[in-house]
């Protein structure tokens, strides 16, 4: 049988989305193609790599084989380019990095200078709940994940990244916005403006108000924590973000944050990496990186 390195990054792709259009989609394939792939993938092997339901995908014993072959032979891959990258020209690096929601709005800045500084050096950049990235990241699946500490990271090791912390964003006549601080559980029968389905912050605040027995009144569900400062400027309903979010809007809305006093607010975010010796030089420089910088 013969593979060749697109095949297997479209299976590990599809294996940790459970979804072979998702798959296609990370790996510039269309769906058709990528599909013809897999079947290709199985023709040649003579067994069937994954189970396929009406609610997507799921690897079968030997898929998740050659899933493991695959990780070891594309992490070999990022290792040689990262070796010969010290010599050759034009030899691109790739590093792939899971983030929670809370990490994803400290990033921008510092990626920003990363990229920069090392043009020959491509992050593919994806949010995630911090429980699926220490799975993926232990499994394999991303070099380095950007997690909150809230969850058992195992036998990954971890750097410190930065302290988040959640607060409530009001309109500056709610009668909240003279509070210093409040409990989520006070404010849960106000209508709220969220995030978008699939978002690993959201996500994380739901199971919080169920566990107060309640749950959100979500008005609206937007893509980006200025968008939803843009909203509760207008009174649509109030907020919970990271309160690095607000300060980079301080100025340019109308609202107030008000803190919270649940101890789940307050979040240390970490690196985490299977082995930090063992990571490509490319993983290694980002992780130098984004530790060091301010």
């Amino acid at each position: 049988m013969r593979f060749d390195l697109t095949d297997l990054r479209l299976f590990l792709y599809t294996v940790e989305a459970e979804n072979i259009t998702h798959g296609a989609e990370r790996a510039g394939l269309s769906l058709a193609s990528a599909s013809a792939r897999i079947r290709g993938m199985e023709e040649a092997s003579g067994v069937a790599l994954l189970d396929r339901n009406p609610r997507g995908v799921r690897s079968t014993l030997a898929g998740q084989a050659l899933a493991h072959h695959a990780r070891v032979i594309l992490g070999q891959l990022e290792q040689m380019r990262g070796d010969l990258g010290q010599y050759a020209q034009g030899l691109r690096g790739h590093v792939r990095v899971l983030s929670n929601t809370a990490a994803l709005t400290h990033l921008p800045e510092p990626l920003k200078r990363f990229l920069s500084a090392y043009p020959m050096i491509d992050v593919d950049l994806e949010e995630k709940p911090s429980q699926d990235i220490v799975a993926a990241v232990a499994g394999g699946l991303a070099d380095i994940g950007i997690a909150a500490d809230i969850v058992d990271v195992g036998s990954l090791e971890t750097l410190p990244f930065r302290t988040d912390r959640l607060v409530l964003i009001v309109p500056q006549s709610h009668p909240i916005a003279s509070r210093e601080a409040v409990a989520l559980r006070e404010v849960l029968h106000e209508p709220f403006v969220g995030l978008s389905h699939g978002s690993a912050l959201q996500a994380h605040l739901a199971g919080h108000a169920a566990r107060e027995g309640r749950s959100f009144k979500l008005r609206v569900r937007l893509n980006s924590v200025q968008a939803i400062c843009e909203m509760v400027e207008s009174g649509v309903g109030i907020a919970v973000v990271p309160e690095v979010a607000v300060l980079k809007t301080k100025g340019a809305t109308a609202i107030c944050s008000v803190s919270l006093v649940d101890p789940w607010a307050l979040r240390h975010l970490t690196i985490c990496a299977r082995s930090l010796p063992d990571l490509s030089s490319h993983a290694k420089q980002l992780v130098q990186f984004l530790s060091s910088a301010p």
